[in-house]
């Protein structure tokens, strides 16, 4: 057991997480948290940006930057409002990043008073923005929540997570046995007859195309033995870009990717049968004309034309699966297009 602050276990709590920098800005709210990042030295990197919104958008893009769990700390109120545009951003962008909040006195919240920078239900503003978010009510809570924090930030969807902790917890001295760090929950299980019946499918593919989001931020290695094993594009939209190379000459943005779309392979399997679909070799960028009429257009007499039915038989595209299975790997290379749409 040892004697310490809510705020010192708090500071502790973050070092034993591993976050080595943290974006806060002072005030009388969080000064306890202050003393006890001065006492902690070198542990931890305080920058101290000159608005609320700087701290937020500064841990974002460290977690963006670094891969690691971006935090900052803000007084309540105006201070943890200022910093809602870059929650959201975050959770919109599945980036961890913890926000530290102060809060008024414990025994002062929701009761009205016109307390300084008190405002209603700060707790559920910071659930709307987040993925979790918890009060720290006494400091022998401290280790819990922020393992709790962590856990949420490590596990499932990362996004970010909020805690608020009253300025009478955060200077509140008690004999404390902090917890040791929580592991993420573990991963879900990976069935491997799905996964053959993928790499099947992927095999027989004549032109396959891979599209990737940010959720393949660590998987890059695999990505790109994947792209390159079976010649297919990689097209990333605007959260995985990045996780293969742009100059890789299988990479793909999602406007060149629109126009491959056409000529790419479609294939859907429903018990025993097998449908595969392919459009015309050209990749140009279909025209609004081709889709379905809108009930504007289908009005008009002068909008009344409708795309040319195609002329392949559906006797043809089931005799092209099995061709289709038999494809080889040269065949294949000849399918990336060796100029981006």
């Amino acid at each position: 057991m040892t004697r310490m602050t809510g705020g010192a276990a708090v500071v502790e709590m973050l070092r034993r997480h591993g976050v080595d920098t943290l974006f806060a800005l002072p005030g009388v709210q969080n000064d306890a948290l202050f003393a006890a990042l001065y006492d902690a030295g070198d542990a931890i990197r305080t920058v101290h940006p000159r608005h609320e919104q700087g701290a937020a958008y500064m841990a974002y893009g460290y977690a963006r930057a670094s891969g690691k769990v971006g935090a900052y700390a803000v007084v309540p109120g105006p201070g943890l409002l200022n910093t809602t545009a870059a929650l959201s951003t975050a959770y919109a962008t599945n980036t961890p990043v913890l926000a530290l909040s102060g809060q008024i006195p414990q025994a002062m919240i929701g009761r009205g008073f016109g307390m300084l920078h008190e405002i209603p239900d700060q707790l559920g503003v910071l659930r709307g923005l987040t993925k979790w978010a918890a009060r720290i009510e006494h400091p022998s809570e401290v280790g819990t929540r922020m393992n709790e924090a962590f856990r949420e930030l490590a596990s499932g969807r990362r996004r970010p997570v909020g805690l608020e902790v009253p300025l009478d917890v955060l200077a509140l001295e008690s004999e404390l046995d902090l917890p040791a760090p929580a592991g993420r929950e573990p991963p879900p299980s990976v069935d491997p007859e799905l996964i053959a019946k993928a790499a099947e499918l992927l095999g027989e593919a004549r032109r396959p195309l891979i599209f990737v989001g940010g959720g393949a931020v660590e998987a890059g290695e695999a990505l790109l033995n994947v792209a390159e094993s079976l010649q297919a594009p990689v097209v990333a939209n605007c959260l995985g870009r990045g996780i293969l190379d742009d100059r890789h000459y299988l990479a793909h943005t999602a406007l060149s990717g629109y126009a491959l779309w056409p000529a790419s392979t479609i294939r859907r399997r429903s018990g025993a049968s097998t449908m595969r679909s392919r459009s015309s070799a050209s990749t140009s960028i279909p025209s609004r004309s081709r889709a379905s009429p809108s009930p504007r257009s289908a009005s008009s007499p002068t909008r009344r034309r409708r795309s040319k039915p195609s002329s392949t038989r559906s006797s043809d595209v089931r005799a092209s699966a099995p061709r289709a299975a038999r494809s080889s790997a040269s065949s294949r290379r000849a399918w990336p297009p060796s100029a981006r749409a």
